[in-house]
């Protein structure tokens, strides 16, 4: 058994995938720290030095009364809270992410289109006068008997 797993772990595909997962996860740190420090400081303060982080609504106020100052003013009291504006970002970040998805992919795809063989010479044609399928050197069409002209 310890045999056979370690055969599946040093597949390729396996490999391939841990460091495609590892990546990921750096990758995803990256975004992150993109959106929360570097996009939203300067939207926010566009519009009105508003921090998204503390975007949040109290669903029930804890041990001491709001209204809060912060996201974590209200955490620490206790409240129960919807952050909306933490969401915000994620959603942000998953927009980059996507993004940076789509481009690679775009990018990969192109390579491969690039790879790819050309098509091949066909070695067939249509007769003109009948419409059957011949030979490309043809000059009389088999079915039909009509002269062809060479074009």
């Amino acid at each position: 058994m310890l045999k056979e797993f370690k055969e599946f772990a040093m597949r390729g595909n396996v490999v391939d995938m841990a460091v495609g997962i590892i990546i990921g996860g750096a990758f995803g740190t990256i975004v992150k720290s993109l959106v929360e420090d570097v996009l939203m400081p300067p939207i926010g303060m566009l519009l009105g030095g508003v921090d998204f982080a503390n975007f949040f609504l109290t669903l029930r106020e804890g041990t001491a009364p709001g209204p809060y100052a912060s996201l974590a003013a209200a955490r620490d009291a206790g409240a129960v809270l919807i952050s909306y504006g933490i969401f915000l970002n994620a959603v942000i970040s998953f927009l980059i992410v996507a993004f940076a998805v789509f481009l690679l992919i775009k990018g990969i795809n192109k390579l491969q289109r690039e790879k790819e063989a050309p098509p091949a010479e066909p070695t067939t044609k249509e007769c003109p006068f009948c419409l059957s399928t011949i030979a490309i050197k043809a000059t009389r069409c088999p079915n039909c008997t009509s002269t062809l002209t060479s074009a």
